[in-house]
This record gives C-alpha cells, sequence and structure tokens, in this order.
C-alpha cells in the first residue's frame, strides 16, 4: 500500500482531471482562463476540506482510516487560502480519491467527485 500522502498526491490530479473535464465538455466557448477559475472553486482545499466533511459518514471503513491517517501526516507544506486544519482534512479527502482511483472503485470514485462538482455549482448560484 502507498503512503498516504502519496495516495493524496494522485487524488488530487484525479479531481483535478474530473473537474476540468466537467468544466470543459459542454462549454460554451469558455476562455481557459475562466475554466481554471471554475475549477480552482472545487479542487482547492478549503473546499475539499468541507466537502469531506460532507462525505465523512459516507466512507466506508477502510476509507475513514485512511482518510484518519493522511489526515494526520505530518505535512512540510501548506495551502495559501486554508487554515492548517483545512489543509489536513483536504489532504485525507484526496488521499481517499487516490486509493478509489488505484483500486478501481470508479462508481464510487465518480460518485463522490459528482457530490463535489456539484456542490460547488450549487454555491455558486
Amino acid at each position: 500500500m502507498l503512503h498516504p500522502m502519496s495516495l493524496a498526491f494522485i487524488g488530487d490530479a484525479v479531481q483535478a482531471l474530473y473537474t476540468r473535464t466537467r468544466v470543459t465538455v459542454g462549454a460554451t466557448l469558455k476562455k481557459t482562463g475562466a475554466l481554471h477559475h471554475e475549477v480552482t472553486k472545487v479542487v482547492k482545499a478549503v473546499s475539499q476540506a468541507a466537502e469531506a466533511e460532507k462525505l465523512l459518514p459516507l466512507f466506508d471503513e477502510d476509507e475513514q482510516d485512511l482518510f484518519r491517517r493522511a489526515r494526520n501526516c505530518k505535512v512540510q507544506t501548506s495551502a495559501k487560502h486554508a487554515e492548517p486544519a483545512e489543509y489536513r482534512k483536504a489532504s485525507g479527502f484526496e488521499a481517499v480519491i487516490g486509493y478509489l482511483y488505484l483500486t478501481g472503485n470508479t462508481q464510487r470514485l465518480e460518485g463522490f467527485l459528482s457530490a463535489c462538482f456539484e456542490d460547488a455549482c450549487l454555491q455558486e448560484e
């Protein structure tokens, strides 16, 4: 099994690609700067931490364990616009996403990523 921070690294990339795809496919000729702005609303530590709070009750036992291990890892970096606690929760969430991606659990992965995307769209309205 990979280190929780390695899973978080992968999970961040998976969420970014998923979100980039969702904002781009079907978009009506938006400039890349506008697309990037939409993506960063979803794929940032503050948003990921909020989603982790909402989705944590839906995590199975293995996912909850992984979330806690990643959240509690000592990290040397922090996000520019997030509190340390938010950054740690975001890392836990990303680790779960990375784990689901690498284990091929695409149905759960899609469900969690879709929930994050839809929540970000609802906040914008």
